[in-house]
């Protein structure tokens, strides 16, 4: 049986970590604080604003736009209420990918924009 995911146990990581799904459980652990996941699903759902955008009208700097914003909501949250480094600065590419797990976890009701003890996934 698993523990509740309002009770959470010290895990330790070793960067560079090769194995994505102990990336993304690493990953959960540097977004706990609500505020920081409210600024990442903000900047995600910039981010797909502003590409679909791109291809609409066929202009890259939507795409910048889109990157830019993504990445500025993520660090604001990062060093404004996490208190840490953007999991971004340690492995971009998993990292990248997380983001958008990340997401689909919020939007599924997997991962809490309320409080961390709804969440139904471990972080």
């Amino acid at each position: 049986m698993n523990a509740p995911a309002n009770i959470t146990q010290p895990v330790e990581f070793v960067l560079p970590i090769k194995n994505y799904n102990e990336f993304y459980r690493f990953y959960l652990t540097e977004h706990r604080n609500i505020n920081s996941r409210r600024l990442h699903a903000v900047g995600s759902s910039l981010g797909i604003y502003f590409w679909s955008k791109a291809i609409r009208q066929r202009k890259a700097k939507y795409l910048a736009y889109g990157l830019v914003s993504g990445y500025a909501c993520a660090w604001v949250g990062h060093f404004f209420h996490e208190h840490n480094k953007p999991a971004s600065f340690k492995q971009p590419f998993y990292s990248f990918i997380s983001d958008w797990r990340m997401l689909s976890d919020i939007v599924r009701g997997r991962l809490s924009l309320i409080d961390r003890k709804f969440d139904k996934i471990e972080s």
